[in-house]
């Protein structure tokens, strides 16, 4: 999905480079749960990330959407 920026203070995309050419990674920072909980309540709502979402579902673009939620090592 085409998350936008604006909504999150830490998103960064990494497309492959070498290996596997079908898997992208996006990297999300959040001060806590709160704030991941409204960040995905404004994505929701907004116009341009509904276009995105309605675009991958016509297209078929994304294949798997899977989230899996880390702690960092060193803060």
């Amino acid at each position: 999905m085409m998350e936008k920026n604006r909504f999150s203070g830490g998103l960064k995309w990494f497309l492959p480079h070498e290996g596997a050419n079908n898997i992208a990674y996006a990297l999300f920072t959040f001060p806590s749960l709160a704030a991941y909980e409204e960040y995905r309540v404004k994505m929701a709502l907004d116009a341009e990330c509904q276009e995105a979402y309605k675009l991958a579902e016509e297209t078929k673009c994304i294949l798997s959407y899977e989230r899996s939620f880390m702690r960092p090592v060193f803060e």
